[in-house]
């Protein structure tokens, strides 16, 4: 959902996404907040210097250009929600590899 391409009035946006196992996301940044709610999987975030453990229930908070990057660490598919705060846009985000 994101508000350049829904009928909705909303300051955000909202992205599933998921990573089969042994993958991980690229490492970027991005200019503005983000919330990931995982749904299902088992893996890792990391977020600057932390690294914690990921799984079906866990939210994880990441502010404003804090470098990051999600991998799958589990056997089964690792799947996530991800909102974006301001809504995302491509010149917003600096992928870092």
């Amino acid at each position: 959902m994101h508000p350049e391409r829904a009928p909705v009035r909303i300051g955000y946006s909202l992205a599933h996404g998921t990573l089969q196992p042994g993958a991980r996301s690229k490492r970027h940044r991005l200019g503005g907040s983000e919330v990931y709610y995982f749904v299902a999987g088992q893996g890792l975030f990391h977020a600057g210097e932390q690294t914690c453990t990921v799984e079906a229930g866990t939210t994880v908070y990441v502010p404003s250009g804090v470098v990051q990057w999600v991998q799958n660490c589990g056997s089964d598919r690792l799947e996530f929600l991800c909102l974006v705060e301001p809504a995302w846009k491509s010149e917003g985000e600096e992928v870092l590899e």
